[in-house]
């Protein structure tokens, strides 16, 4: 018995070992993580299957094993962004919790940019897992084309952007967020005010820095001192020396996380300036390094909990066979010492 996909046959095992030139118990055994078959015809048949998009009937297989299902959660950036940034590891632990009570497992696929993307997309076609949530997507990749392909259950934490428009997402509003920092900033009697944004080709940097821009122009003041970094320390201390060094009148700056942002307050002070008396600075997620930087760092809040708690939600619900509607969480500014002198430090 054949299954169906979007109007048409979907490949079946016969079909892997057809294209693989090997017999159907040998693409049974390579799919099931068999050790027992030659490299040569195991390379074959895992190729075959990401070339026709297999996905192996999981919730059959689980009849037979009684195997628990599992959910990958997928990360198409480096393992030292991944284990470095306070954002994935708090969020890889919500979802962990989330699931706490439950029998599903809880696998991390990671890769960077390039050969890494390609691992994982292999991964996914090869039905190694019942759904993913994926995290931190690049316009340039194309992990999204493989779940579409084999019709894997899928949620993005974050808006996607390019060829995974379409997709269920749950994300903050990135905009209203950048929007919120710039306008307290302006509020604060602050003029001549710079950004060290997220990268372009993801949707929370794009969003960020065109809520910062609107804010900007919506006061009559000039949206020009942008800096673009990749979310990490060293861009954010980097870039944050390249504002020092274009405008000397420069009175505050938004960063697009908390991560640059103690980085750029780092170097602000290194300069010689104070923070926030000669330099206001606002980050963006209030992770645990905004109550810990000195000063503590006004931050816009990433509802982190609430975004894996919502994704977690919509993808159980996918993998049930029902349907899931994208959600936008609201933003909140946190005002500490690094932007108002009433505060504590």
């Amino acid at each position: 018995m054949s299954r169906e996909t979007g109007g048409r046959r979907a490949p079946t095992l016969e079909d892997v070992a057809a294209r693989a030139g090997v017999s159907r118990a040998t693409a049974s055994r390579v799919v099931n993580e068999d050790l027992r078959v030659r490299p040569a015809a195991r390379e074959a048949v895992l190729d075959a299957v990401a070339e026709l998009g297999y996905r192996p009937n999981r919730a059959a297989r689980s009849l037979v094993t009684r195997e628990a299902g599992s959910i990958a959660v997928v990360v198409p950036e480096a393992e030292d962004r991944v284990f470095r940034d306070p954002f994935f590891a708090s969020l890889l632990v919500s979802i962990t919790q989330a699931l706490a009570d439950s029998t599903v497992q809880v696998l991390l696929a990671m890769g960077r940019p390039g050969d890494g993307c390609r691992k994982i997309e292999k991964y996914l076609r090869g039905g190694g897992t019942d759904g993913a949530i994926v995290v931190s997507h690049h316009q340039d990749e194309e992990i999204w084309r493989a779940l579409r392909e084999t019709r894997l259950p899928a949620v993005h934490v974050g808006r996607p952007q390019a060829g995974g428009a379409g997709l269920p997402y749950v994300d903050m509003d990135n905009e209203a967020g950048g929007a919120l920092a710039a306008e307290h900033l302006i509020s604060r009697g602050r003029r001549r005010i710079g950004t060290i944004a997220g990268p372009q080709d993801m949707a929370p940097g794009a969003d960020r820095l065109s809520g910062w821009r609107r804010a900007m122009r919506a006061a009559g003041l000039a949206d020009d001192l942008v800096e673009i970094a990749d979310f990490s320390a060293e861009s954010g201390g980097e870039r944050m020396r390249r504002l020092l060094r274009r405008e000397k009148g420069l009175d505050a700056v938004f960063v697009a996380s908390d991560l640059m942002a103690v980085a750029a307050i780092h170097e602000i002070q290194a300069a010689g300036l104070q923070v926030p008396e000669q330099i206001a600075v606002v980050g963006f997620d209030d992770s645990q390094a905004a109550s810990l930087s000195r000063p503590s760092l006004t931050t816009v809040r990433n509802p982190v909990d609430s975004l894996a708690t919502t994704a977690v939600d919509m993808l159980l619900r996918l993998m049930q066979g029902e349907e899931a509607k994208s959600v936008v969480l609201d933003t909140q500014l946190v005002r500490r010492a690094s932007t108002d002198f009433s505060v504590l430090k």
